[in-house]
């Protein structure tokens, strides 16, 4: 997911889609660890799209407190 099509979500959708991410991550972080994991690349890419809808997250926040800091 590209950090376009995440700014197009509402803080709400963004917030459901990190829960999601963050449980798909266990699930296949316990896939990896069994070994029947198919493609280890996902895990990273998931965690970079977690870390992509928080930090989107972050900026909205700054951006209503009026901050740049």
């Amino acid at each position: 997911m590209t950090a376009q099509e995440i700014r197009k979500l509402s803080n709400e959708e963004i917030l459901e889609k990190i829960k999601d991410g963050k449980s798909e991550l266990l699930n296949l972080r316990m896939q990896n660890a069994r070994g029947s994991l198919e493609k280890p690349a996902q895990i990273g890419a998931l965690k970079k799209d977690i870390a992509r809808m928080m930090t989107i997250l972050k900026e909205r926040e700054m951006e209503s407190k009026g901050g740049n800091a």
